[in-house]
């Protein structure tokens, strides 16, 4: 039986230009290889060992990205390894097969969302009348399921968060801060829905997964072993459970060590 490995990008796998400066030493910098390139400007890195323990990875087990990007942000990236068959965008809200949506999970999630939470409408409503245009640099909407604000970190008021937070549990949302974004997630919009489901399609018998954020949370605790770095809002907040490691590797670094752990799990249960 095939070993799924359902693994978070950013600051999981993947680090952009902000995230490096944040936990990598200049003096200890390692070799990189940028994965991501927009408007012709690198974005996202992975050190150069990482991408060789990632392509290990995608010849012994079942490889899928799983990332809160949208479907068009998430094609920028080109991961070492071969191109993986299953991915999942926008928290669970899309399922590429191929590189394509599958229409069918899709529509089965917009009728999950309808039937359990809050509208997108009124998310955006209160983000739109609460958050303060002095620290606010941009409000999205991402694939009409979630909505995000970017924000200016150092002039970002604390409390204000943990107000949103209360406001969006009470109506089923979830928030999640992650560097200069601040996402609202319907909590039925969840990754660890579609890694079942991907689960269900390969046979797969154990699954593992990583992830730095809130929203990678039920992800973990959906997987049979997972792996959280030393850094994000897991670390910071001190989140662990029965099979999650918490490592100390923070940064760029963790990639390595998170890619090493999956390697290590896949082929100890290899007959």
């Amino acid at each position: 039986m095939p070993v799924l490995v359902a693994s978070d990008l950013d600051r999981t796998l993947i680090y952009s230009s902000a995230a490096l400066a944040l936990t990598m030493p200049d003096a200890r910098a390692p070799r990189l290889l940028c994965v991501e390139v927009h408007e012709a400007k690198p974005l996202s890195y992975m050190t150069e060992t990482a991408a060789q323990l990632l392509t290990d990875l995608g010849d012994t087990a079942v490889f899928v990205p799983t990332t809160t990007r949208t479907r068009k942000q998430y094609q920028r990236i080109n991961l070492p390894g071969p191109p993986p068959k299953y991915a999942i965008c926008a928290n669970g809200g899309h399922l590429l097969v191929d590189g394509v949506t599958d229409a069918d999970w899709h529509a089965g999630v917009q009728a999950r969302l309808a039937e359990e939470c809050a509208s997108l409408t009124e998310v955006r409503e209160h983000l739109a009348r609460t958050a303060d245009p002095a620290w606010v640099r941009k409000h999205r909407v991402a694939e009409d399921l979630f909505a995000y604000l970017v924000v200016e970190r150092e002039l970002l008021p604390e409390d204000w968060v943990k107000e949103l937070a209360v406001w969006a549990e009470n109506r089923g949302w979830t928030v999640s801060l992650q560097g200069r974004k601040i996402y609202a997630v319907p909590q039925p919009l969840t990754k660890s829905a579609a890694v079942r489901e991907v689960a269900r399609r390969t046979g797969a018998q154990l699954t593992l997964a990583a992830g730095d954020s809130l929203l990678d949370a039920d992800l973990l605790l959906a997987a049979d072993r997972g792996w959280r770095p030393g850094h994000g809002e897991l670390a910071d907040t001190g989140w662990t459970a029965p099979e999650i490691a918490a490592l100390p590797e923070r940064g760029v670094l963790a990639g390595e060590r998170i890619l090493r752990e999956f390697l290590k799990a896949t082929r100890r249960t290899a007959p």
